[in-house]
């Protein structure tokens, strides 16, 4: 299989045949938003969130 990757904000996501492999990398951000949400630090949050929509956003349904 074919893989290469591209760098978003310092983040490498690898592709293989098209699709892009960062929903762990998404799961991880949106824990650490969790966490800054949770400690009232907004400037994490704001720029976790930016983060997190640079990657598409969670495009998948709760559950699935």
């Amino acid at each position: 299989m074919a893989q290469s990757s591209s760098s978003v904000h310092g983040l490498t996501l690898r592709t293989r045949s098209g699709f892009i492999e960062g929903g762990h990398q998404l799961e991880k951000l949106e824990f650490a938003l969790a966490i800054a949400e949770a400690r009232g630090d907004q400037s994490r949050c704001s720029t976790l969130r930016d983060r997190i929509a640079d990657l598409g956003g969670n495009a998948e349904e709760p559950g699935t």
